[in-house]
């Protein structure tokens, strides 16, 4: 937050950038050891100046003879405007929003192409993530690639073996939807403990866009796919990682997985896979390959580096769950939420968002005194499938601490689990398909902090 930026609805924002670059050096120095410590009094000190910075400020108390603001002209009324369409033609952002940016998360990798953004949930409304601020993982940097010189390859089990222009796939029909994408990893660090402060990090390897594309379906019917031998494909992305990842026959049947050129009304960003990606919904953001060139069907598991290696839960039995694919129920209350402050008591909205991979969202409750009592939250418009679904609840804060939850049930009646109840299944030990309950502490200072239920 700019410290000449007021609060916002009552509360102050969480501190966005708090590590500088040795800051992150020290942080990498200290997660190898097993220690967070740096990066909790890194943002304790940025908390505090925030704060002090915000309430320093405050809200401009109007004179005797009434509020400035209203009645002294203000230079947006007595002066002429900026050109339209100046800059680059492209709209941008306000610069009064300049730190709602996607951000590295220190210490998660040793190499900036070999690394994740994550999207700032807490400054988002509705479902939908703008493109610009869509989460990115990526396993050996982005690319903006020629769209005049790429190619889309199907073979395998296939009468006619084809290869696509774009130019000869964006002449297909097309369909339109709005799903969320999560990242397997997504929440990760919490498995343990308590590892980051803010929703942007704990949580923010999911978005929801509108994507646009050709049902990978028809592309296999037109190359006289085998849909009777063929129970799987190879997804192949163009990119040096060689990204490869194996989709079930079964999810590409229903229609649901796209061959997808655009996002939120325009072509997808490079950072997002352009010209072309492979939307799976429902399904981990790694089967989503970015920069897709090829698919091959087979007729069994490809077992790939990233499924035989990564992308696995290690079980508290010593084995290795393969092909867990589905990203199952999960909700996260975005604010109030962690490094936020509540300036005072009285009336908040408490919102946040919902998502399961098998598909709507039923039900979202919440908490306000650490799940001993839930309340029924309102799913705002719309719901859809295996999609984002904001929910809001009003709450009247009395100053006292309360430790607010979100619990999500989707429409197979599958419940978002407890920290609990999840370990007692899966353990401590595991990286991937964290989907437990998210506490946060509100103190009586009105500060804000990620916490645990034992």
């Amino acid at each position: 937050m700019n410290a000449d930026q007021p609060p916002s609805g009552r509360l102050i924002k969480a501190p966005e950038h708090f590590l500088d670059p040795a800051g992150v050096a020290t942080v990498f120095q200290q997660a190898k050891q097993g220690r967070r410590d740096f990066i909790r009094s890194a943002f304790a000190a940025a908390a505090g100046a925030t704060a002090s910075a915000a309430m320093a400020q405050g809200n401009p108390v109007p004179s005797e003879g009434g509020d400035p603001n209203i009645l002294v002209p203000s230079e947006y009324a007595t002066g002429l405007g900026q050109a339209v369409a100046s800059g680059d033609g492209y709209g941008m952002p306000s610069q009064f929003e300049r730190n709602v940016r996607r951000r590295q998360s220190p210490g998660l990798t040793q190499t900036a192409q070999a690394s994740v953004s994550f999207a700032p949930l807490q400054s988002l409304f509705g479902i939908v993530t703008p493109s610009g601020l869509h989460f990115e993982r990526h396993h050996q940097g982005w690319w903006d690639m020629d769209p005049a010189k790429h190619r889309f390859m199907i073979n395998g089990l296939v009468n006619k073996p084809m290869v696509f222009t774009m130019d000869e796939i964006m002449r297909l029909p097309s369909v339109s939807r709005f799903h969320f994408i999560e990242c397997g990893a997504n929440t990760a660090v919490e498995w343990g403990n308590v590892a980051v402060p803010t929703v942007q990090y704990t949580h923010g390897m999911v978005s929801c866009s509108e994507f646009t594309g050709v049902p990978l379906i028809t592309l296999l019917q037109l190359a006289g796919a085998d849909l009777k031998k063929g129970k799987f494909v190879l997804a192949e992305g163009n990119d040096g990682s060689s990204m490869t990842r194996t989709i079930p026959m079964s999810l590409i049947l229903s229609g649901e997985v796209l061959v997808a050129y655009g996002q939120n009304g325009e072509m997808l960003r490079p950072e997002n896979g352009y010209p072309l990606r492979l939307v799976v919904p429902g399904v981990q953001g790694v089967s989503w390959v970015k920069y897709l060139r090829r698919v091959e069907v087979g007729d069994m598991p490809y077992a790939t580096k990233d499924e035989a290696v990564h992308y696995m839960d290690l079980m508290p039995d010593g084995t290795h769950r393969q092909y867990t694919n589905i990203q199952e129920c999960k909700s996260v209350v975005t604010t109030p939420s962690g490094g936020q402050v509540l300036l005072d008591k009285g009336y908040y909205n408490i919102t946040g968002l919902a998502w399961s991979g098998r598909g709507k969202v039923r039900q979202v409750d919440v908490s306000v005194d650490g799940g001993r009592n839930w309340r029924r939250a309102r799913l705002e418009n719309p719901v859809m499938s295996k999609s984002l679904t904001r929910f809001n609840i009003d709450w009247v804060w009395d100053g006292k601490p309360a430790i607010i939850q979100s619990r999500a049930t989707d429409e197979t009646g599958y419940v978002q689990p407890t920290y609990q109840q999840l370990r007692k299944v899966r353990g401590t030990r595991s990286i991937y398909h964290n989907n437990a309950i998210q506490s946060w502490l509100v103190q009586e200072s009105g500060e804000v902090k990620n916490v645990q239920l034992s």
